[in-house]
Order: C-alpha cells, then structure tokens, then sequence
C-alpha cells in the first residue's frame, strides 16, 4: 500500500466524490418529490392516473438501474431525444428512486389510522387538505424507516453510473487500476470515499428517525 500513490490521486477522487454528492442529492430530492406525488395519488385512487402510476411502480422496481441507464444513453438518441450522460444518470436515478420512495411513503400513508382520516373529513376537509394536513404529516413519520433504507440504496446505486462514463467514484477508480494498477490503493480510496459519504448520512437519518417517531412507537 503506497501513501504517496493515494496522495497523487487526491484530487481526482475530490472532484469524483463532488460529483458523486451532487447526483446523490439531486436523485434523492427528485426521487422525494416523485414518491410522494405517485403516493398520495395511489392513496387516494384517482381515476386512470393511479393505474398508470402503479404500472410505472412496477416497471422501475422491476427492471435494473443498469438497464434503464442503457434505454435512457443509447436508445433515446434513435428517436430524438440526447441527452448528457449525466442528466440519463440523473433521470435513471429519479426513474428508479422515485418507485421506490413511492412504496415507501405509501406504506406509511396506509398506517395512518381511519379514525384520524374520519376525524378530517367530519371538518369538512377537502381531499388536498387532508393529504397536507393529516396524511402527509402521520405518513411521513411512519415511512422513516423506507426512506432511509431507500437513501442508502440510491447512493450506493451511483456507481453503476460507470456504465455511461461519468466519472463519479467507481468510474474514477476504475480508471486509475487500467492505467496504473494500483487496485489496492485505489480500492481502498473507493471504500473509504463510500464510508465518508454513507456514515454520517446514516447516523443523522437515524436520528432523524427518533426525532420523528410516535411515542406510541417507542423511544
């Protein structure tokens, strides 16, 4: 293992690790925003857009990021549509995020107790301000454990961005072992970027967890 090796690749692992924060971040807001539009549209089963919501459930969860990432870089340009690869590494993480946010938010939103639904719409409550007010709120605390998990996953998932060439951590190491084999430096570079970004994010989700939580769920 060789410091002055790591040493050199410093700086080419910093601006790959910028990198992969700002798709990270971008991903998992857009993937947010999407799983809550999908689910709260499947919760309240809103005619033909709630069918066609679950379809696109369906098809994100079940297909690899890998495959959708190919679709997006080298079948959309046949019919017109060029992209960057890292606006398809963006839009593939949303495609993919976005289902699973959506499952996660509506297992939170369905544990969101009748009574408290009944109490809503006994106020006279339209369908939008129960959602804001009394769904959302109660549903989001619940889907805490779902988000995390899915947090970790997408981020985890930016290294099959290789694929395309965007030079985020993996495509940067793997790079750097074809021109120099160094694997062991720039392996261990690789898992200690990982731990940087995925450690803290881990331990303030937990705490956000505990923040959020019902003290009918426990401390």
């Amino acid at each position: 293992m060789a410091w002055s090796i790591m040493q050199q690749a410093l700086p080419i692992f910093a601006r790959a690790f910028g990198l992969t924060l700002r798709l990270s971040l971008i991903g998992i807001v857009g993937s947010m925003i999407v799983g809550v539009i999908v689910s709260l549209v499947q919760y309240f089963k809103v005619p033909v857009l709630s069918q066609i919501l679950t379809a696109y459930v369906e098809l994100a969860r079940n297909t690899p990021l890998l495959i959708q990432l190919f679709f997006l870089y080298y079948a959309f340009p046949v019919f017109g549509l060029k992209m960057s690869a890292e606006v398809c590494g963006i839009v593939g993480l949303i495609f993919l995020g976005g289902a699973y946010m959506a499952e996660g938010f509506t297992g939170g939103f369905n544990g969101v107790s009748l009574s408290q639904i009944n109490s809503g719409k006994a106020l006279g409550m339209s369908p939008f301000q129960l959602a804001r007010y009394v769904v959302f709120p109660q549903g989001f605390a619940l889907s805490m454990p779902a988000l995390t998990a899915n947090v970790v996953f997408l981020i985890k998932e930016t290294s099959i961005f290789s694929v395309i060439a965007i030079p985020e951590l993996t495509n940067t190491a793997l790079d750097l072992i074809g021109m120099y084999y160094r694997s062991n430096e720039y392996l261990f570079m690789l898992v200690v970027a990982y731990a940087i970004i995925l450690i803290p994010i881990i331990l303030f989700l937990a705490w956000l967890e505990r923040r959020v939580r019902y003290g009918a769920f426990g401390n």
